[in-house]
């Protein structure tokens, strides 16, 4: 048998022609999946949610409330022997005495209708409540949901920033190690080539780990399918927010909206407390049997109770109340101020992101490429070392880090002043969506 030893340019040709192939046959599974977009991991979001439905629920047990406290309360069946002699030749004899006898009677507590609508007023501002809770738990899953829909997209930039880097620095590797056994460089310089692709892969490890853990994030919203290929990022240079009418435009949102109810559910107890200020009276019927020698007889009576101290008790609860009422007011108005100088603050930030991109794209950046591309033709010609061009190309990848960062903080900020609530921008879609997790 005679063995060749196959020359290592062919081995790695091969190889590369293997791997293509293998690329190939996967490729229709991969081409089979498509790509994920923002509004459709949101949809996914929202639809996989377990929160939405625990509001629904809780939105529906105020409404059975709400029918429950309208009614009057269950009658009262009373059962009783009244009049037993306990002494004498009679004692405890049930037929001796003309007034012993046997009762049945039912007692049935009257609420007036006023009453009972204060009652039932007061579970459905619940009702009304839990809706607004819903309305935040979207608005809250769909930002989210973009946030790590988002750092995911950057994440994966980043990596294939580096590894656009890491090609670039094994070309001048070669370069450096062609130039030092050309005799027209030093072993320094091959050395601080191959430090600086190093530093390259130390980085791309850490990308890549950001990678992993976005997409461990990005699962925890949307489920299966979270490693899927993302589609292209949104169209991140508009917010539905006017700073000249933030006050109004967040009067609505849900976390102010969950303030206003519950404002109005302390101003339902109000009433209610004010309604018992008014005693319910109870009526009552009573049929009494008698021995068979006595004849039967019948009871009617009225049972009012007195509210003797009522300054002290009924007029007390009706103030804590009213108080109550107070306090939720002031918290909510303070709220508002706070998110209204909060959103604020993130439009101004937004903005300053968007003008800081601008400024990376129009002169930052090409100053950084021509830079690069200035210190490569030098090289080249003889004129300069290499540690300049690597010092370039180091300046270059750190404006474009920098950039891809900036431009991640921007998109994020974006995103929750676009998603702030269900109405908002491009969030109004997913209103509909939500009404089919019902």
């Amino acid at each position: 048998m005679v063995s060749r030893c196959i020359p290592a340019r062919s081995f790695r040709v091969t190889s590369l022609i293997v791997a293509l192939a293998l690329s190939a046959l996967a490729a229709p599974s991969v081409a089979a999946e498509a790509p994920l977009t923002l509004a459709e991991a949101q949809r996914r979001a929202l639809a996989r949610s377990q929160m939405l439905p625990a509001q629904d629920a809780a939105a529906a047990a105020a409404r059975e409330m709400a029918v429950a406290a309208g009614q009057l309360p269950d009658p009262v069946l009373k059962l009783g022997i009244d009049n037993v002699p306990v002494n004498g030749s009679d004692a405890w004899s049930l037929t001796q005495d003309f007034m012993t006898m046997g009762r049945i009677g039912v007692m049935q507590e009257w609420i007036n209708t006023d009453k009972r609508d204060t009652r039932r007023a007061r579970f459905e501002r619940e009702a009304s409540r839990a809706e607004v809770e819903k309305a935040a738990a979207q608005a809250n899953i769909a930002r989210d949901t973009a946030l790590a829909w988002i750092d995911r997209y950057y994440a994966e930039a980043l990596v294939a920033l580096i590894g656009e880097q890491i090609v670039e620095a094994g070309l001048e590797v070669d370069s450096a190690e062609f130039a030092y056994r050309g005799g027209r460089g030093s072993q320094a310089d091959v050395f601080a080539a191959r430090g600086a692709k190093a530093a390259l892969t130390e980085r791309m490890s850490e990308a890549r780990r950001r990678v992993a853990t976005a997409v461990t994030m990005l699962a925890r919203w949307v489920g299966q399918g979270a490693d899927a290929p993302l589609a292209g990022s949104p169209k991140f240079e508009t917010v539905p927010l006017s700073r000249t009418h933030l006050a109004t435009q967040l009067a609505d949102h849900p976390m102010i909206a969950q303030l206003t109810q519950a404002q109005a559910v302390a101003a339902a107890e109000a009433q209610v407390a004010q309604a018992n200020r008014d005693p319910s009276w109870s009526f009552e019927i009573a049929y009494q049997q008698r021995s068979s020698a006595y004849s039967n007889m019948m009871s009617v009576g009225v049972s009012i109770p007195l509210p003797w101290d009522r300054a002290n008790r009924q007029d007390r609860d009706v103030a804590a109340k009213l108080a109550l009422v107070d306090q939720a007011r002031a918290l909510r108005e303070e709220a508002l101020r706070a998110h209204v100088a909060e959103v604020a603050a993130m439009l101004d930030e937004w903005d300053n992101g968007r003008e800081r991109q601008a400024l990376y794209a129009e002169s930052l950046l090409p100053l950084a490429r021509d830079r690069t591309a200035a210190a490569v033709a030098a090289y080249r010609g003889g004129k300069s070392a290499l540690a300049e061009v690597l010092a370039a190309r180091r300046g270059e990848l750190d404006l474009r880090r920098e950039a891809l960062l900036l431009e991640r903080e921007t998109a994020r900020l974006w995103a929750q002043l676009n998603f702030l609530d269900v109405t908002s921008g491009t969030h109004a879609a997913l209103a509909s969506v939500a009404k089919d997790t019902r």
